[in-house]
């Protein structure tokens, strides 16, 4: 009888200690981040309606959580998972992963179409930047059409974003954080290069020599100084363009 009351206390022992063990090692994650700072990073990304910097999640975080850790592991976690932490325009944002995002797809009607003109537009601000009105003319051909940098504007993917020091100093135009939302794009480095254009089939195999893909900056150029203000004649769209519909 003795024997079997120090087999249980033995086996009742053995139960707790794993049971100490077990607690201790699950209040972190291996990676040994703190589970309650995690917990809060999580629950604020989930919560938030936009993409969240690093110092905005700081800012709602208790003082001295290891930010980067805690978006790292999160990210490792949630990997392969329905939603993913993702990068866009430098800040993070839980999103459907891309192979589940046909569950989420619902039809209705398109409210705009952006002309071929526009699209062209686009593509030309968006490696070329800092550009000029009559740089992008230059590239096109053509000249722009009557609203359609405007257009680009309204839709929030271009911005003003300086002047040229230039005779007249022209408006330089740039994309905007919203266009790095809109295309999954972590930064303006991100845009897709030579390679990816041609195995995505936009550019010939042997493209003309001397092509390359331009590398835009979302910096300030030498030759250019911050926007402070508009002027007259600064949003001037120039004659029509063959080109749009």
């Amino acid at each position: 009888m003795n024997r079997i009351v120090r087999l249980r206390e033995t086996l009742a022992a053995t139960i707790a200690d794993d049971t100490l063990i077990s607690t201790a090692e699950g209040s972190e994650p291996v990676s040994g981040v703190n589970i309650e700072h995690l917990r809060m990073a999580e629950a604020v990304l989930f919560a938030a309606s936009e993409p969240l910097s690093i110092d905005a999640l700081a800012s709602s975080l208790p003082e001295g959580a290891n930010v980067g850790s805690l978006v790292a592991e999160l990210q490792r976690m949630y990997e392969g998972r329905g939603v993913n932490l993702v990068c866009v325009a430098e800040k993070w944002q839980f999103r459907t992963a891309p192979d589940l995002s046909f569950l989420l797809r619902r039809e209705k009607p398109e409210q705009r179409r952006l002309s071929r003109a526009a699209l062209e537009t686009l593509a030309i601000i968006a490696y070329h930047q800092p550009i000029t009105r009559a740089e992008i003319e230059d590239i096109r051909g053509v000249m722009l059409s009557k609203g359609t940098v405007d257009t680009l504007m309204e839709v929030g993917w271009v911005k003003i974003r300086g002047r040229k020091r230039t005779p007249g100093r022209p408006v330089t135009y740039g994309t905007t954080e919203t266009f790095l939302v809109q295309f999954g794009l972590e930064n303006i480095g991100h845009l897709p290069g030579l390679d990816e254009l041609k195995a995505a089939g936009f550019l010939e195999a042997m493209p003309p020599s001397g092509f390359d893909v331009p590398l835009p900056s979302d910096q300030l150029g030498p030759d250019e100084d911050p926007f402070e203000g508009e002027e007259p004649g600064d949003l001037a769209t120039g004659g029509e363009d063959p080109f749009a519909p």
